[in-house]
């Protein structure tokens, strides 16, 4: 994993990394957790590194931190990962089109 300038803020943020995770879960995005939301702000938000960013300021971005804007992120990061397209095996084809041992 590359390093981001802004990791040496990490556990100064982590309270409001917390909460913005939490306020994701509230809203029914149970797969964000302080990792993915920490990876979307260093690729993303905080692209352009400033020299000696304010605290507030970081908070503050973590803070307005939009659920459509974190979710196109990962989305568009799914699909640019190495393993998007890779063709499946004969057992996952399988595993794919079985039926379900409880559908009625």
């Amino acid at each position: 994993m590359d390093k981001h300038p802004y990791d040496t803020y990490y556990r100064n943020l982590l309270p409001a990394l917390v909460s913005k995770v939490e306020e994701f879960k509230l809203f029914d995005y149970h797969t964000v957790s302080i990792q993915t939301l920490w990876h979307y702000l260093t690729k993303k938000k905080w692209e352009i590194v400033q020299e000696k960013p304010a605290v507030s300021k970081l908070v503050s971005d973590i803070l307005s931190v939009k659920p459509g804007d974190y979710m196109s992120f990962t989305q568009v990061s799914a699909y640019k990962s190495p393993e998007w397209g890779t063709p499946l095996s004969d057992e996952e084809m399988t595993k794919l089109f079985e039926p379900r041992k409880n559908s009625v």
